[in-house]
């Protein structure tokens, strides 16, 4: 063998590769392996990730008491207390010449008896947010248990920014009359 011939064969580009041919090209990864190689244990991380951390194991490391816990569920478990606000009769949002009328009954649950004399100081205000609110109802809008849902929703909304720090649960509807 000649020189030049045992260069080219010992050339890290492999055996038979002449000077002026390039190397070959490396294999680019398809998309199978990138799923199963990538993809997957990035899914399996994070499932594993999420699952630890509302299980709760995690707690500690963030920085979560027990006591916080405890504080939230003696928040959350007391007993309620009922306001029953004074009845109210608006006229509905109509096109017609038919004037609709509501006539609503509402009881407020609060979470103490002590949220029940910050009520009564913004009762004003409540009744007003309410009035606004109801006066732009038309009777579609309170058809079927969707509308009852969506109004119960948008009355605890009101109630809950206009009677802060009180803390109101829920707004129950002891009457309701659509005329």
């Amino acid at each position: 063998m000649t020189d030049q011939t045992a260069a080219i064969e010992e050339a890290p580009g492999g055996a038979g590769e002449a000077e002026g041919e390039a190397p070959k090209a490396k294999r680019k990864l398809s998309g199978k392996k990138i799923v199963l190689f990538f993809v997957v244990p990035m899914l399996l991380l994070l499932m594993t990730g999420a699952g630890i951390y509302f299980s709760g194991l995690i707690d500690p490391f963030l920085g979560v008491d027990e006591e916080d816990k405890e504080l939230l569920a003696e928040e959350e478990v007391g007993p309620s207390a009922f306001y029953d606000l004074p009845d109210m009769l608006v006229n509905l949002n109509s096109t017609g010449r038919k004037k609709s009328y509501l006539k609503i009954s509402v009881s407020l649950e609060v979470s103490s008896e002590k949220d029940i004399v910050h009520l009564e100081q913004v009762l004003p205000r409540i009744v007003d947010n309410f009035q606004v609110y109801l006066r732009e109802l038309r009777i579609e809008d309170l058809r079927g248990s969707a509308g009852l849902q969506r109004l119960r929703e948008e009355l605890l909304l009101r109630v809950v920014t206009a009677a802060q720090p009180a803390v109101v649960r829920d707004v129950l509807f002891r009457e309701m009359l659509i005329q």
